[in-house]
């Protein structure tokens, strides 16, 4: 994989195809002409603050569109500013079903991973059974180092972060047929 320069991070679009994208760059596509009506400064600095929160806080070289438009709006509005994040899927309302991973993965027990999987499918299942514009799953990282026993982030970890989202587009994509509803993990 291509080493990103300190100030990149890979944005996944709708269309799912990844692009090194700086926080200047994400921004400018996220708010087109509305940066205009705000101090360009400001934005930028907001936007390099979010970049580095995932970057290096989170410890993420890959971030969907949605996600940093979402904390990007969230930064500015902590500025006074009205700003909505406009990348989130088109027509979700506001029912977004919430799952925590990690209270999962505790749940779990000594089944430990494979307890887990039974264990989220069902959480999908009754998420789906609302009738959700959105699911979104949250703790991932946390959620993949109790599974994994780890306590840093190692190959082990990264290697069953894969199979957890794949896990989930699987299922999604079982569960949710024609329903068109969309799914958010981080």
């Amino acid at each position: 994989m291509i080493q990103l320069r300190e100030d990149c991070l890979w944005v996944e679009e709708d269309t799912g195809k990844t692009i090194p994208c700086t926080a200047e760059q994400i921004t400018i596509e996220l708010m087109g002409g509305a940066v205009e009506g705000l101090d360009p400064e400001l934005v930028r600095q907001a936007a390099a603050g979010v970049l580095h929160y995932f970057k290096v806080e989170l410890g993420r070289e890959f971030v969907t569109v949605g996600e940093f438009s979402t904390a990007l709006a969230k930064v500015l509005q902590g500025f006074g500013l009205d700003v909505q994040s406009t990348s989130l899927i088109e027509g979700v309302g506001s029912q977004v079903v919430t799952t925590d991973l990690r209270q999962i993965a505790r749940d779990c027990g000594k089944e430990f991973e494979l307890g887990f999987f039974v264990r989220l499918r069902e959480s999908l299942r009754i998420s789906l059974a609302e009738g959700p514009k959105a699911v979104q799953f949250q703790g991932l990282r946390s959620c993949v180092k109790q599974l994994a026993g780890a306590r840093r982030w190692c190959a082990r970890c990264q290697q069953l972060q894969e199979q957890i989202i794949n896990f989930l587009r699987e299922c999604l994509e079982q569960e949710a047929k024609g329903k068109g509803c969309s799914m958010l993990v981080k």
